[in-house]
């Protein structure tokens, strides 16, 4: 039986998860052995327990956005292990230009929220300078950097 997170996020999320783009996701690797796809999958269920807590507390989460951002924000589409070392221009490693990819490729195939938009384009902040501003942005940015660690350090 799904939990009350997996049915939100076929509930706000179903036309992303059989896409096109998304099916080709699962063919990346993102942490460890896991996939991109289900690195998605795991940053919308984290962003979304901590959006429950947070309106445990009367904090207003726009759950529709927050899960579409949450599954769109590594939407790059390639494999970034294989993407050029480029340490004469560190700017132009992976960490520092997969959320415009992401965003270039989430417009394209998916019309978008302002909110959408900017949870994608900036969930890699500190790495990108410009910081979230609004919570569902910020929620995904922190849900990913927990999954990152978890995903990497468990070795799944």
């Amino acid at each position: 039986m799904p939990d009350r997170t997996d049915r939100m996020i076929k509930k706000y999320g179903s036309d992303i998860l059989g896409s096109e783009g998304m099916k080709r996701e699962k063919e990346f690797i993102q942490h460890g052995s896991v996939s991109v796809y289900e690195h998605s999958l795991n940053v919308a269920r984290m962003s979304l327990r901590i959006a429950l807590m947070l309106e445990k507390r009367g904090i207003r989460i726009d759950k529709r956005s927050l899960v579409r951002g949450a599954l769109l924000h590594d939407y790059f589409l390639y494999d970034w292990h294989e993407a050029p070392l480029t340490l004469q221009n560190p700017l132009k490693m992976h960490g520092f230009t997969h959320a415009a990819a992401a965003l270039k490729n989430a417009e394209r195939d998916f019309l978008l929220s302002r909110r959408e938009r900017e949870i994608i384009g900036r969930h890699m902040f500190p790495l990108n300078i410009r910081p979230p501003r609004c919570r569902e942005a910020a929620i995904v940015c922190c849900a990913d950097k927990i999954c990152a660690v978890w995903e990497t350090v468990s070795g799944r």
